[in-house]
């Protein structure tokens, strides 16, 4: 395959996206590029510098010169300028409020047009809300992956235990997850959507490796 070969994931929080893009990204070599976590990132600047959330203005300076840089490792670290991220952008009020950061126009302006960039110089596995229509529309390989509420709140909970972050109970994660997949589908800019011609994958029932062979082989279709 040449260079520039595109996989676009997407799907609702949770729903196993970072796990599978990576697992697909090694068994390839492709680069790999959580989108989520560059929302993330936004939303923690903007937090640890007190700025109002809802002040769409300031939020987008900061999106525009976010000194953001990934470095690879297990997970993949994640820094902001000299500072290292990775767990800071997993605590419940960075999710809490990542979903109305990311639905300020001008921050997903400037996060698109950084993933393009990323995606123009490399193969790559993209995963997020948007990637197939929007960031990647023209990707080959576009997978929606779905999972039911209570699964992806089980999953996000033992996430959390592994990483030693502290986490709300399932039911409570059960409810912010269905709030996100709310805010997330009916924001006005790029919502929550399953691409025309994306393949839709629920994983309630697979296990990680069940769900990256079957990416694997749609990758080989092409």
């Amino acid at each position: 395959m040449t260079k520039g070969f595109q996989v676009a994931i997407d799907g609702p929080a949770s729903a196993g996206k970072s796990t599978v893009a990576k697992l697909v990204a090694q068994k390839f070599g492709y680069i790999y590029c959580d989108t989520g976590a560059m929302y993330r990132a936004v939303t923690l600047a903007a937090l640890q510098q007190k700025i109002d959330l809802n002040d769409q203005v300031k939020v987008a300076a900061i999106a525009e010169n976010l000194p953001l840089r990934f470095e690879t490792g297990d997970p993949q670290q994640v820094w902001l300028g000299d500072q290292n991220v990775t767990q800071l952008i997993r605590t419940n009020e960075v999710a809490q409020n990542v979903s109305t950061v990311a639905a300020i126009p001008a921050v997903r302006q400037a996060m698109v047009k950084m993933q393009r960039e990323i995606a123009s110089q490399n193969n790559i596995v993209m995963d997020g809300r948007d990637i197939g229509t929007t960031v990647l529309p023209q990707a080959p390989v576009k997978i929606f992956m779905v999972a039911s509420a209570h699964e992806r709140a089980r999953r996000r909970y033992l996430d959390n235990q592994a990483r030693g972050i502290a986490t709300q109970s399932i039911e409570e994660l059960q409810k912010a997850i269905e709030l996100r997949d709310q805010k997330d589908s009916t924001r006005k800019v790029s919502p929550l959507v399953q691409a025309a011609d994306a393949i839709r994958l629920d994983t309630t029932a697979l296990t990680i490796d069940e769900v990256v062979n079957e990416i694997i082989k749609k990758v080989k279709d092409n």
